[in-house]
């Protein structure tokens, strides 16, 4: 807490124990604070002119919340040193979200759970956001305080020991970080300097200021912290929230800037480090290596193989479903990397996408089900409870068979019942413009009021938290061991690991719902139909199905699958 940028500040004071000091400005619009280094636990901030009061920009934690002091950091105490890392194109990643993972709700909750996604044969854990935000409990993304871990979740001890634990356990850890925008309560970073700028809109609020007067310091804030997180708190990667929404008309996106600092870290420190990209683009230069004009990022969800999955499961086609048609879809997924690849959208009214090809599929992530698809549902609701456990298992299969990086959302490997709906913890103003905001949103699909939970309710928050005792129970038991063995061929098959999209061949019958997939010595046969399906396959050993029935016929040249269900074999 040494220095705080505040370019047009005529004075800044850091108040430490109550009393102020008078701080130097320096080059930059830098101020420093000469003396030592505050000892941990020391609480301070910073006055601008005389006025209240503030947190620091880059606190290391808030123990009081967003609009409380900040607090010096001691050192954290790690066992990780022969940790490496993981390979991220051959991973499977489980994305969780901290304060409904656990009854605990917290950093060392999580950990007590971390032995089940060992023995379900995970890599990575994905954490939803942690940075400190307004309340008990919120999904993170209206983040304020971008260097504190999240005070009611452990803040940063917690954090730096739910890290350890995992690399104890084999497991990488990947944090869910937003540099789109930044939450309206408690946000002061205004008031320090141009971090926003009224150029652009987000969604969600002010735009960052990424480009314009001011911004060399504001790129080094965000970049800044992307390191924090692989250096001090010893993540392998991070995953960037909505990049579609951050504008930057530098020569050099920030993006770049994003992804250059993540490998330099690697470079340093000897373990493999990655960034993944959500965005709504379907853009390749995304993933692209930067010396051919790409931004060099390592990975990027897609979204459109989820969206032709869901169609293909459920049958649902309103809102962005309504560009999809099903297994046709996913096969085109499969074989190119995302369905849009530069034709019409009807749900957009324009052209969308550019061909992925020839990239590798393992720069994709794919996914049955993650936060959005099942948060941003008015009420919630998981695959499960929108289709047959026989479907959610074929769902189950294409995705860990595929040529992507898998993704599972908690609790999706054994159909939990409990729902994950959109849950907030703030004042009551803001709180009663989200609730409102939020049944105005679903009004447009047909939802009544009364049927769109209140984010502000705290029954909405404990409904999504999940519930564990119910893993050894029919159905759900038997889901989990359908997962367990999912993921243990792919761990065992290396033909499943090769992430080259010109070797996945895919065979779709619309008319029978069918699909068969081959890649190398592996084919997956999907039936989706009403009646048994008689799929041509070469001759191959059936290692997998989601159902009794299954059998080779003509001659060892075809497999019987019977309706809502799907057959692995290998050669």
């Amino acid at each position: 807490m040494s220095a705080v940028w505040a370019p047009g500040a005529g004075s800044v004071e850091a108040v430490v124990g109550g009393a102020s000091v008078g701080m130097e400005r320096g080059e930059g619009g830098w101020w420093h604070l000469a003396g030592e280094e505050l000892r941990p636990g020391t609480r301070y901030a910073f006055c601008l002119d005389g006025a209240d009061p503030l947190p620091d920009p880059r606190s290391r934690h808030q123990p009081e919340g967003v609009h409380g002091a900040s607090a010096a950091v001691g050192p954290f105490h790690w066992s990780d040193e022969g940790w490496r890392g993981v390979h991220l194109s051959s991973a499977v990643i489980y994305e969780l979200h901290i304060g409904t993972f656990s009854p605990a709700g917290t950093f060392a909750g999580a950990i007590e759970r971390l032995d089940h996604l060992v023995d379900l044969g995970v890599d990575v854990v994905e954490i939803m956001p942690v940075a400190e935000f307004p309340g008990r409990r919120g999904w993170g993304y209206d983040g304020v305080d971008l260097y504190a871990p999240h005070h009611g979740y452990g803040g940063p001890q917690g954090l730096a020991a739910l890290v350890d634990a995992c690399h104890a356990r084999g497991l990488g850890v990947v944090l869910d970080v937003v540099y789109n925008h930044l939450g309206p309560a408690g946000n002061y970073l205004d008031r320090f300097g141009p971090y926003f700028t009224d150029r652009y809109a987000t969604p969600w609020g002010r735009a960052v200021n990424f480009d314009g007067p001011g911004s060399d310091e504001v790129r080094r804030f965000f970049v800044d912290n992307a390191c924090m997180w692989l250096t001090e708190y010893h993540v392998d990667g991070l995953r960037l929230d909505a990049v579609h929404a951050i504008v930057d008309t530098s020569a050099r996106h920030i993006l770049e800037d994003l992804a250059e600092a993540v490998h330099e870290v690697a470079d340093a420190t000897g373990r493999a480090r990655f960034a993944i990209a959500e965005s709504d683009l379907n853009d390749p230069r995304l993933v692209r290596p930067t010396d051919v004009g790409g931004h060099g990022l390592d990975a990027a969800w897609s979204d459109d193989f989820h969206h032709g999955l869901h169609v293909a499961l459920t049958g649902e086609r309103s809102g962005y479903y309504g560009d999809f048609e099903g297994l046709a879809d996913v096969a085109a997924a499969l074989t190119g990397g995302w369905v849009y690849r530069g034709q019409p959208s009807r749900h957009r009214g324009r052209r969308h996408g550019r061909p992925y090809a020839p990239l590798a599929g393992s720069r994709l992530v794919g996914y049955l089900q993650n936060h959005d698809q099942v948060g941003n549902r008015a009420a919630g609701e998981r695959i499960s409870a929108l289709t047959s456990l026989e479907r959610v298992k074929v769902g189950a299969a294409l995705v860990l068979t595929s040529p992507f990086v898998p993704l599972l959302f908690q609790g999706e490997e054994w159909a939990a019942s409990t729902p994950f709906q959109y849950f907030t913890d703030h004042d009551p103003e803001l709180g009663r413009a989200v609730s409102e905001g939020r049944r105005s949103e679903f009004a447009a699909f047909g939802w009544r009021p009364e049927e769109v939970p209140d984010p502000q309710d705290p029954d909405t928050f404990a409904r999504s938290v999940l519930d564990w005792t119910e893993r050894d129970r029919a159905p759900h038991a038997g889901m989990l061991e359908w997962y367990r063995r999912l993921i243990d061929l792919r761990r065992r098959t290396p033909a499943l690991l090769d992430g080259r999209l010109d070797r996945v061949r895919a065979e779709v019958d619309r008319a029978a719902g069918t699909l068969v997939v081959t890649r190398g010595p592996v084919t997956v046969a999907a039936n989706l139909g009403p009646a048994p399906a008689r799929l041509a396959v070469e001759p191959a050993e059936v290692v997998l199905a989601s159902a009794d029935g299954v059998g080779r016929c003509d001659d060892g040249r075809a497999v019987l699958v019977p309706p809502d269900s799907v057959a692995v074999l290998r050669r």
